[in-house]
């Protein structure tokens, strides 16, 4: 795939990977979309070929949903998704393939959030829909839960 139809999103986290992962998985509500707005995981089967369905709901009632399957779950490194595939392995019309990662950097952990698009107009579209500020915040708001939850232990 040509880097051309990649975005992405990367922070530094001042917190173990441990914690990270921690958070990435066991509080994915609290971080996968940008407040106010509200992720609800209906199904969420980690490991390669699982299922995630999730809704994510607006301060103005709005609704959206994204489904997709999990193409791999590396436990306390990465997880990857994508909407190409959906319920039963029923293909879907496709957008892109997500990519999340952790690294141990320093004392800390990068966090690498990746978009990558199957044609140039996919990419195009998903920096218009506001892509770096969207993915920016989530990561933002991933950071600050799991520093706060490094500074409570």
């Amino acid at each position: 795939m040509a880097d051309t139809n990649e975005l992405t999103i990367t922070r530094y986290i001042d917190a173990p990977p441990e914690t990270v992962w921690d958070v990435m998985v066991n509080r994915q509500e609290e971080w996968w979309c940008p407040k106010p707005w509200r992720a609800e995981f209906d199904v969420n089967e980690r490991r390669p070929g699982g299922r995630n369905e999730v809704r994510m709901h607006g301060p103005e009632g709005e609704v959206h949903t994204h489904n997709g399957t999990y193409l791999a779950f590396d436990d306390g490194r990465r997880f990857v998704s994508t909407d190409a595939i959906q319920g039963d392995f029923e293909p879907a019309d496709p957008f892109m393939v997500g990519i999340w990662e952790i690294a141990p950097e320093g004392n800390g952990t990068r966090y690498t959030a990746r978009a990558r698009h199957w044609t140039e107009d996919a990419r195009k579209r998903h920096e218009d829909m506001g892509f770096a500020e969207g993915w920016g915040t989530c990561a933002d708001q991933l950071q600050a839960l799991c520093e706060q939850t490094t500074a409570e232990t």
